[in-house]
């Protein structure tokens, strides 16, 4: 079995912010998926397990980070090409996000784009171009 990793994310809405992780190109999990959670899939390796608040707060005894507020994690994803970066950038915020929470990065080799679920989490969105990384 390959190492994965699972972003357990607190939702306020969990159907508005499984079609924007579903805008974005993840697909749902029903196997994992109920009334308190969304298993949004992104890649073999890689799924955001959305809870709702209530049900979040089972998992840490810790209080949970108002993503609004304070920025908890900043989570990028590797897009293959980049105009699917701009693509997916503007579905995510046609499905209730936030694109470009701050400047776009163009450097050449890399591109990216930063975007924010309707619960404050950001994303960034990463095309780049390995042949063309400076030594």
């Amino acid at each position: 079995m390959p190492k994965m990793i699972f972003v357990n994310l607190p939702v306020a809405d969990l159907a508005a912010a499984t079609r924007f992780y579903q805008a974005i190109g993840c697909e749902k999990n029903e196997q994992f998926s109920d009334q308190s959670s969304a298993s949004m899939v992104w890649s073999e390796t890689i799924t955001f397990q959305l809870a709702t608040s209530d049900y979040f707060k089972t998992y840490t005894p810790k209080a949970v980070a108002d993503a609004h507020a304070t920025t908890e994690v900043l989570l990028a994803l590797s897009i293959d090409r980049r105009e699917e970066v701009d693509r997916l950038a503007e579905a995510g915020a046609a499905a209730g996000g936030r694109a470009d929470i701050r400047e776009r990065q163009e450097l050449g080799f890399m591109y990216n784009r930063a975007i924010e679920d309707a619960d404050g989490h950001i994303l960034e969105l990463v095309w780049m171009d390995m042949s063309a990384v400076p030594a």
